[in-house]
């Protein structure tokens, strides 16, 4: 019996989805099933440009139909829905992270412009997606990063009510190929947050001068420069303080995505792996006899249904989102963070069993090996994530409110709040709803038990051992602090999705016995950070807990983990 929590392209049927979203989802499956793992690999190898699958996508309406908010459409099928852009990100995550990037960067092009009052770009970029360009956003620069405080793309006034752009950008998707590009600049006649501007740019034009791809590989991750580059009124998608909102915001947008790519990387490995442990002979018995062997590909099995779990659940917040529910501005540093994060444990796990075999140059583990380790470091560092999540601490443990319950959101609905989310800012005001009910409703299962009075004992610490005023200036303690409550927050939407899905309690009770060793992981780490006081040492180690053991669950999901041997592999 086929696996029905991982995606498996031989089984895929998005049933959950209205005709023309699963028709889409579908053809794209099988254009990469037609092309075959061999022509996959090569292109990834080769460092091919993606001529051909932007020629898949631009025939089949992919990008325009998924892309193109309900308010800029000119087809019924067309919005901006968080659900199938996930399902999505999670195929291309699955075929290769070259094809994800190009409809990544395309997302993020487009988020300045959908968020943007200015009609006439609005328009050109919903032509420009029909037919089937690609999109590009120009915000960090090579000397300032992504600090856009400091950007040294200069608009200087033409007298004639336009600017002549001048400066560069770095590590700029498909600025190769865009056909628009959203460059973030400021003017040269104004100081201070007044004059920051957004503007669209082309690609073609020949004020803009293509540098090089600064990295080795397919993806065309640009340098480029706009040397007097002339910026007409109807090319200014925001200015001032909107703007530097827009760039935040629109990267709230973009870095969603990378959990559910990472996802489609892991689940497409952990076949690769299975298959081959499990039809290895070592000194007489399978790779998968061996105990440790076991543990380790059941520990990979259960963070990828656990990564699975919270993204799904993380959707429901995204798309019910709005100025007075802004609890996804949490949970979606949570998916950027702990997700990708949990996807590189995810492929160290099977690595450490498949040893020299995931360096082999005929594997997808290969290039997944290499592939996962970017997640984490793209749209924000995990550092940058988890001091964001920090800010949300004290009121998600001890200030909930009420809410009415979110539902799932599979319905076919535009998701305009995105491009409508306002001021970037009083993060430390945002409320949410009590995290405990969650863990309630699986209180008979051991390990949630367990892991609770972890999260109970977190409480605790922020009550009566929480950083000083000089503590927290030590980042690097306070980081310690946020991995633990990452932890309960990750926890918490697992077992809200696990309600709504009716997981097996198995799975459950072995995903949080590894989330009980996580936690005890990181109390021993700040246990001994440098700053850490002696309060906070005692508190540290007192909440370091054992999973409950259970022989007989373990087994019973290891057997799911090996009938994973044989269930899918590309065609050649």
């Amino acid at each position: 019996m086929a696996d029905t929590l991982l995606f498996n392209p031989r089984t895929y049927d998005p049933a959950q989805f209205d005709p023309e979203t699963r028709r889409l989802l579908r053809a794209t499956v099988d254009w990469f099933e037609d092309r075959g793992k061999r022509r996959l690999i090569e292109d990834y190898r080769s460092r091919a440009w993606l001529a051909d699958f932007l020629a898949f996508a631009a025939k089949e309406g992919l990008f325009a139909t998924f892309l193109t908010p309900a308010s800029a459409a000119d087809g019924k099928d067309q919005r901006w829905d968080t659900a199938r852009i996930a399902a999505l990100n999670e195929i291309f995550g699955f075929y290769g992270l070259d094809y994800w990037y190009a409809w990544q960067v395309t997302i993020l092009g487009l988020g300045p412009v959908w968020q943007s009052d200015n009609t006439a770009a609005r328009t050109r970029a919903a032509e420009l997606l029909a037919q089937g360009e690609v999109f590009a956003f120009g915000l960090s620069e090579k000397t300032h990063g992504a600090d856009i405080y400091s950007t040294d793309m200069l608009l200087t006034p033409d007298g004639d009510g336009g600017f002549k752009a001048t400066g560069s950008k770095y590590y700029i998707g498909n600025g190769n190929a865009a056909g628009l590009v959203s460059v973030f600049g400021r003017r040269t006649d104004i100081e201070g947050p007044d004059g920051y501007v957004f503007f669209a740019a082309d690609s073609r034009h020949p004020a803009y001068h293509l540098v090089k791809n600064v990295v080795d590989s397919s993806k065309y991750v640009s340098e480029f420069r706009l040397e007097d580059y002339p910026v007409g009124p109807g090319d200014i998608l925001h200015t001032g303080r909107a703007a530097f909102d827009a760039a935040l915001n629109t990267v709230n947008v973009g870095k969603f995505n990378l959990c559910t790519a990472s996802i489609g990387i892991c689940e497409h490995a952990m076949y690769e792996a299975i298959t081959h442990a499990h039809n290895r002979i070592l000194y007489g018995r399978p790779v998968t006899a061996f105990p440790h062997v076991r543990r380790e590909l059941a520990d990979a099995y259960v963070r990828l249904v656990g990564m699975k779990l919270f993204s799904d659940r993380a959707v429901d917040y995204f798309r019910s989102a709005s100025p007075e529910d802004r609890r996804y501005l949490l949970f979606n540093p949570m998916t950027k963070m702990k997700v990708t994060t949990e996807g590189e444990k995810v492929i160290d796990l099977m690595w450490d069993v498949i040893a020299a075999k995931g360096f082999e140059k005929d594997t997808y583990f290969a290039q997944a090996a290499v592939e996962i380790r970017g997640l984490p470091k793209l749209e924000g560092t995990v550092h940058v994530n988890l001091a964001l999540i920090l800010k949300f601490m004290r009121n998600h443990l001890l200030h909930p409110a009420e809410f009415e319950p979110v539902p799932t959101r599979l319905d076919a609905a535009d998701d305009t709040f995105l491009f409508g989310q306002g001021p970037a800012r009083g993060l430390g005001s945002v409320r949410f709803h009590d995290w405990r009910p969650a863990y309630d409703a699986y209180a008979g299962v051991p390990n949630v038990a367990r892991f609770r009075e972890q999260a109970e004992a977190l409480c605790e610490f922020v009550t009566t051992a929480a950083p000083d005023e000089e503590q927290s200036r030590d980042l690097d303690l306070l980081l310690a602090v946020g991995q633990l409550f990452a932890l309960v927050v990750h926890g918490q939407l697992i077992l809200e999705q696990a309600r709504l899905t009716d997981l097996d309690e198995d799975v459950l009770d072995e995903l949080f016995s590894v989330l009980v060793r996580d936690f005890s992981a990181f109390a021993v780490e700040l246990h001994g950070k440098d700053s850490a006081t002696v309060d906070q040492q005692r508190w540290a180690l007192g909440a370091v807990r054992r999973p409950v053991v259970d022989e007989a669950r373990s087994e019973r999901v290891w057997e799911r983990v090996e009938a994973l041997s044989g269930s899918y592999e590309m065609a050649p």
